[in-house]
């Protein structure tokens, strides 16, 4: 394994690499001999981020079968980080350079192949397999313990609660969730997560002054650990993810185990993944309508309740387990 996934906190692709090296390990501890960020001889070297000393060491022999782990593509990078030209062209071209340097790519949503078949990556060398979360991290509680938590933010237990994660930014539709709060003083709205990147945050000086003086119904909890996570997705009514852009978001993986209703922008990559589990809205506007439907309609929140427990069963660890634990012993087997 070849990763900096963990190096920056609040990353999806970090809770994805930290959700994979669980399972192999809890799963298939003597079948597999996993090392991390060593250069020794080895049958498959999986790729999951693209820094440049693991370019480089593509080049070098005893690589084996060369994985290529694509959590993004150059345009899923645009409202999250400013990068200023030239570097701007270089980067999104040494993004592809380094998924053509593997001979195999797993993808997250089957949705990004057409265009890595445009970037000329023959489609027989790419493979999809989705995202997955820990039953064991990330799962539904009681109402006790629910209430217990609300207790310890003082949120009344009759207070409707709609619940963001992710980083602040544009591309996440954080100004949208800004924009609702505001439009629904009654609701109580958290956004648990931050500035990854510092002032490199695509709108960081105008996100900050929201951060640092938010909506008296508005709380950004800053980046906290998946562990703590699971409490948000538990005290919520409904999780809302309003991004512009996204692969598989962890988060609404993680939403799903926990049983929580979700509502997401209409985007057509959610649709070849997860199309049936959610609510979703066009744009700001459309969200405010069917939020507010969704307050005042208990029995729809228990609809999508239920498509959440569905997509968690879908998306279990265990069928995952028998997809990556099929994928490597195929990929050894390969010349």
């Amino acid at each position: 394994m070849f990763s900096a996934a963990d190096s920056v906190k609040g990353q999806g692709v970090g809770s994805a690499y930290t959700e994979m090296m669980r399972l192999l390990k809890e799963r298939f501890p003597t079948e597999f001999k996993i090392s991390v960020n060593k250069y020794s001889r080895s049958d498959i070297s999986h790729y999951h981020t693209i820094n440049f000393p693991y370019y480089l060491s593509t080049f070098m022999p005893g690589r084996g079968k060369k994985i290529g782990y694509v959590h993004f593509l150059p345009e899923t990078l645009e409202g999250s980080v400013k990068i200023p030209q030239p570097f701007k062209t270089i980067f999104y071209w040494y993004v592809i350079a380094f998924y053509k340097r593997m001979d195999h790519i797993v993808v997250v949503n089957p949705s990004f192949i057409p265009k890595l078949e445009a970037a000329k990556i023959p489609k027989e060398h790419v493979t999809y397999i989705p995202n997955f979360v820990s039953k064991k991290v990330f799962y539904e509680k009681t109402a006790e313990e629910k209430q217990t938590f609300r207790d310890e933010l003082n949120i009344p237990a009759d207070k409707f609660i709609v619940f963001g994660d992710g980083q602040v930014q544009e591309r996440k539709g954080v100004p949208d969730f800004i924009t609702l709060a505001k439009q629904n003083p009654d609701i109580q709205f958290i956004w648990a997560g931050g500035f990854s990147f510092g002032k490199l945050t695509d709108g960081y000086a105008e996100l900050k002054k929201v951060v640092d003086n938010p909506p008296s119904n508005l709380i950004f909890t800053g980046i906290i650990d998946r562990e703590a996570l699971v409490n948000y997705y538990n005290i919520a009514n409904l999780f809302l993810l309003p991004s512009f852009n996204e692969l598989f978001p962890m988060s609404v993986l993680e939403a799903f185990s926990c049983g929580t209703p979700v509502l997401l922008r209409d985007l057509d990559l959610y649709k070849a993944v997860i199309d049936g589990y959610y609510d979703a809205a066009t744009d700001v506007d459309d969200m405010q309508i069917k939020l507010r439907k969704l307050k005042e309609d208990p029995n729809a929140l228990t609809v999508l309740h239920d498509k959440a427990d569905q997509a968690s069963a879908y998306y279990s660890e265990d069928r995952l387990a028998e997809i990556w634990h099929q994928f490597y012993l195929d990929q050894s087997k390969e010349d």
